[in-house]
């Protein structure tokens, strides 16, 4: 009767037990009786109630871990005070500040070792973050003349891809030392183009982030 009244609170539960059991064993050796194993009682019907599959709660599972993400995204994208060059750079700034980078890079997935939701990760990129949020800002950066490229499509895709995968640490794990060698050198690539997004506060946030997650591998490991 508990999970027939409070639905949203069963797909939350069966959301965080399947992530966790994602990031600690991989999408692939993850299986549904493992999910229930976890779920304290929960049958296999209730999951089945709410998903048909494993691949449509990887999916609810992705969505879960940008929830809220967008409602950031459109703020700034909508923000009729900034040029195009501005959003891009408070974007960044926002996005690294958000308290949820600590959780993701506490958890120090692997996703080297758990494509699926490396895989997941990039499709979001690819088809919403960069051709709702990103491109449009560019756009706008080039018409009230913030932002100079012929590329806006192809420079949204790289400024994704790089932060998001790149520089992520859990996708290519490194000292903390090298991946903040990574983010000033992308830094100078950037300046090389006109935007110069990063400031000494965000330098120090991204070693933050990479510290963080330095010490969850070496515990683990």
């Amino acid at each position: 009767m508990a999970r027939n009244k409070y639905p949203e609170e069963t797909i939350n539960q069966i959301l965080t037990v399947a992530l966790n059991l994602f990031i600690q064993k991989g999408y692939e050796q993850t299986s549904i009786q493992d999910i229930i194993n976890e779920l304290g009682g929960l049958t296999k019907g209730a999951i089945y109630h709410h998903f048909k599959s494993k691949e449509e709660i990887l999916q609810a599972v992705t969505e879960h871990l940008f929830k809220g993400v967008d409602e950031m995204l459109s703020g700034v994208r909508d923000d009729n005070g900034l040029n195009g060059l501005e959003k891009l750079r408070k974007i960044s700034r926002v996005s690294l500040d958000n308290p949820a980078q600590n959780e993701l890079a506490s958890a120090a997935p692997n996703l080297l070792r758990n494509p699926k939701l490396l895989a997941a990760q990039i499709e979001n990129i690819i088809e919403k973050a960069v051709p709702v949020y990103i491109q449009p800002i560019i756009e706008q950066g080039m018409r009230d003349g913030s932002i100079r490229t012929d590329y806006p499509r192809e420079l949204s895709e790289a400024l994704m891809i790089l932060t998001n995968v790149w520089l992520n640490p859990a996708v290519i794990q490194a000292s903390p030392e090298m991946m903040l060698r990574k983010v000033r050198f992308f830094d100078e690539i950037l300046k090389g183009l006109g935007l110069d997004l990063f400031d000494e506060q965000m330098f120090q946030r991204y070693e933050e982030l990479f510290r963080l997650s330095a010490r969850e591998v070496s515990i683990d490991n």
